[in-house]
């Protein structure tokens, strides 16, 4: 750890890891370090049976008539379920209130009034105006517990606390599962790449004439530093910036603040779902508990059971017992108690407590959709910036934080060179 690369890069998840390989590319010396045990940061799998894998971070490839990941998988050989990418769509889904299916009349009304919030939120955007989805949406419909728990889970954050213009950022495509584990993808991708691993960033000093990251393994000094951690670490003060970062940086990255969505994966010893109900479901009652999971997609006897927001903090809090009953009881819902003789083990996520990240995903609070952009501009040429916190269309996605990887080494590359 004595050399003086070009590039510092701090973090080796998806965005330090595609920024190592680009820059690498385009001739400039490295050198990736990582606070914790492994690569990869949230896209990590787990194996909850022997041969069976468990995503705890992201498990689709999302937008995948785009996504990087889909060509990288087929180079490795490994096994997409690409025909599997619709079961996102709501005519998809398995919908239950009180333990009942919907009828037909009843889902038509699921849908339209889904699409109804989902056009209330892309209109608001057009407008210019980056408000809170709670202020758009009709909270008197029997459907709308479904939808704010739904949301919840896709952005990790309540209604009340998201920006209409960062969800109208999405881009729409197939979500395609990956069969031993995106984690698994990540790691086998990034497996070229040097990392010093169990090497904590402690302070970042990027003044013009001792531009260097003090580690616990030492003092590098470099040109440039890529940082690429989450925004809840570059809040929690963790990391001590010299000089200070300015304002406009700390506004940025208050904007983004990482959310909470945590998931239970359970295990049967059968397959108690049949081939004909595999898929996404969603479940709400009457004392207002709702609930969305995955059944056996890819054919392994496993249900993923998310959660998100408040509700996701607050049940990561309870404990691991406490997660395992909130997930058997909302599969219970839609498939009878009697799958809970056949449970073999669960394993359930707790990101908000990670220490590497503090949170699962950035989330843009209500007027603050624009401070992705800021927190992607580089200082002084000198400190930069990258993950999907920094991206605008593709945040809260491993492609995403890939591509902010590429975007921050190109920026790099030019700095360093017109230097």
């Amino acid at each position: 750890m004595s050399s003086e690369p070009d590039v510092i890069v701090i973090g080796a998840g998806a965005s330090g890891l595609a920024a190592a390989k680009e820059l690498s590319r385009l001739g400039l010396s490295y050198i990736v370090v990582e606070g914790s045990h492994r690569i990869g940061g949230r896209a990590y799998s787990e194996e909850i049976v022997p041969g069976v894998w468990f995503d705890l971070g992201c498990s689709y490839l999302h937008q995948g008539d785009t996504n990087p990941f889909v060509t990288i998988a087929d180079e490795l050989g490994v096994v997409l379920g690409k025909d599997k990418g619709d079961i996102f769509d709501d005519d998809k889904k398995g919908l239950y209130k009180n333990g009942i299916p919907l009828t037909a009349r009843e889902r038509e009304g699921y849908v339209a009034y889904h699409a109804e919030c989902f056009a209330a939120i892309s209109e608001a955007a057009e407008r210019g105006e980056d408000v809170a989805v709670v202020d758009l949406v009709n909270l008197e419909s029997e459907y709308a517990l479904s939808f704010r728990h739904n949301l919840a889970e896709g952005c990790a954050c309540d209604i009340d606390e998201v920006s209409s213009v960062d969800i109208a950022a999405w881009d729409e495509g197939p979500d395609i599962p990956v069969l031993n584990g995106y984690g698994n993808l990540v790691a086998a991708w990034g497996a070229d790449v040097p990392v010093s691993l169990n090497t904590k960033v402690e302070q970042l000093n990027w003044s013009r004439n001792d531009t260097c990251v003090e580690t616990s393994k030492g003092t590098l000094r470099t040109s440039a530093i890529l940082c690429t951690v989450s925004t809840g670490i570059l809040a929690s003060g963790d990391m001590e910036f010299t000089p200070g970062l300015p304002d406009w940086k700390i506004d940025a990255i208050l904007g983004l603040p990482m959310g909470t969505e945590n998931k239970i994966c359970i295990h049967f010893d059968k397959d108690v779902f049949g081939p004909d109900t595999r898929g996404l479901h969603n479940t709400w009652n009457d004392d207002g508990e709702a609930g969305g999971f995955e059944a056996s997609v890819m054919g392994l006897n496993t249900a993923v059971v998310f959660s998100g927001g408040k509700f996701a903090a607050w049940l990561e809090k309870q404990g691991q017992k406490a997660c395992h009953e909130y997930a058997l009881g909302r599969i219970a819902e839609a498939f009878g108690n009697d799958i809970r003789r056949h449970v073999t083990r669960s394993i359930a996520t707790a990101w908000k407590m990670d220490p590497w990240t503090r949170g699962s995903y950035s989330c843009a609070l209500p007027g603050h959709a624009h401070q992705r952009v800021e927190l992607a501009r580089p200082l002084e040429d000198r400190l930069f910036f990258a993950g999907e916190a920094t991206t605008v269309v593709d945040h809260a996605s491993c492609h995403g934080a890939y591509r902010s990887g590429i975007r921050a080494a190109q920026e790099i590359v030019e700095a360093v060179n017109a230097s």
